[in-house]
């Protein structure tokens, strides 16, 4: 039986004469996902693509493809001969494997070859009857039915397909530049990663990791929060940064109230270096308004002052519950939640400033030796690549 996925654009079809980009990264991203099927073909049409299985597994490629981002809908497509017993067996065969309890349906046809010997009402009328003998406990129902049975009669074959699924939306990811994603291992920056993925961007990883004081627990969360991210975007960077150097610096010459305020300024002064790197657009973070002291207002605006660089927040303005029912949603929360410390609660004050005076912490900065410590980050970080098929060497105990 020869079965093909329809997959069908959605917002990419208002995209005019760069539509073809679009389409070419889409299906540049599904052949990622499908990479260990070597027989499967993908094929972009302007309106439609078309996927051929060729003896893939089709359960496996119709879940791999809820995922990925720029897919509206897509449907199995089965092709039979020009034959009305043909196109009665096939949707027999399909009918079967399904639970028909008082469900409705109907036939839609259309028939692009207008030499073929049945109009669609003859079709439609012809093989509505044959379902109802076969399945007496179907009943017909013309609008929104259970089951629509499409039937397409081309040149050279017939298409038949009866589900239809929704897709993940969006835009592919690639399409909208690439962008550094501070990956921390809370909540919030995965469902930040994953909204940035949805409108297009190619994200890379970009984590701080200070030993002693954070452990290796600590890191493989991260690693594995970005392997359940790549499941909608294909292969991400990921950008392991040596912090801890930077972090007993600010410990040893700052006063207290301002630890969280001067780390998160280098946070950001060496996101932004990687970024200048590795040809990054912009930075992004998981930042929620005023969830945490360093993301009142007061705070944002003295943080931001390192950079010129612009910084997308895309859960700035949700609700944490809201933010919560989407990490369950893509299979994040319980993995944020595992209690392994990052680096934003070493050295924690007990009270942090929530509104910081600029002026002072330009004082206290002076203390410290910026741009060598930020050089000495930069030059030692470790970039890798982290897919969904990606294993890791080593065991960490105790991590789900």
């Amino acid at each position: 039986m020869n079965v093909r996925i329809m997959v069908r654009y959605g917002e990419l079809s208002t995209k005019g004469k760069n539509k073809k980009s679009f389409t070419q990264r889409l299906a540049q991203n599904v052949r990622h996902i499908l990479q260990d099927f070597e027989q499967i073909k993908v094929n972009p049409d302007y309106d439609f693509m078309y996927i051929t299985l060729n003896g893939a597994p089709e359960e496996v490629v119709l879940e791999r493809l809820k995922h990925v981002f720029g897919i509206q809908s897509y449907s199995p497509i089965y092709t039979v001969e020009k034959s009305l017993e043909a196109m009665f067996q096939q949707i027999y065969a399909l009918l079967s494997n399904m639970d028909l309890s008082d469900k409705t349906f109907k036939i839609s046809t259309k028939r692009a070859d207008h030499e073929f010997d049945m109009d669609t009402n003859t079709l439609n009328r012809e093989l509505g009857a044959m379902v109802l003998d076969a399945f007496p406990q179907l009943t017909v129902k013309v609008k929104q039915p259970d089951i629509n049975i499409k039937v397409e009669v081309r040149k050279h074959a017939v298409y038949i397909s009866t589900q239809t699924y929704i897709g993940a939306g969006g835009l592919p990811v690639g399409t909208g530049g690439r962008g550094m994603m501070m990956l921390s291992g809370g909540i919030d920056s995965p469902v930040a990663s994953y909204l940035a993925l949805k409108r297009g961007l190619e994200l890379e990883m970009v984590h701080f990791y200070s030993p002693p004081y954070t452990s290796p627990q600590s890191l493989r969360k991260t690693q594995e929060l970005t392997k359940k991210l790549a499941l909608y975007g294909g292969a991400i960077q990921f950008i392991e940064v040596p912090f801890t150097e930077i972090q007993e610096t600010i410990k040893e010459k700052c006063p207290e109230a301002y630890l969280m305020t001067i780390t998160r300024r280098f946070m950001l002064r060496v996101a932004d270096a990687i970024r200048q790197k590795r040809d990054g657009l912009v930075i992004l973070n998981g930042e929620s308004m005023g969830q945490v002291a360093s993301q009142t207002l007061h705070s944002m605006v003295v943080i931001n002052e390192v950079t010129n660089t612009p910084i997308l927040r895309p859960v700035v303005a949700m609700d944490k519950l809201d933010i919560i029912a989407l990490a369950e949603k893509i299979d994040t929360f319980e993995l944020s939640i595992q209690p392994f410390e990052d680096c934003c609660t070493v050295f924690a004050p007990p009270s942090p400033k929530t509104k910081p005076n600029l002026e002072k912490v330009r004082v206290y900065e002076e203390r410290l030796d910026v741009d060598a410590l930020v050089k000495r980050a930069v030059d030692g970080i470790k970039v890798y690549p982290i897919d969904v098929q990606t294993r890791f060497d080593e065991d960490v105990e105790d991590l789900l």
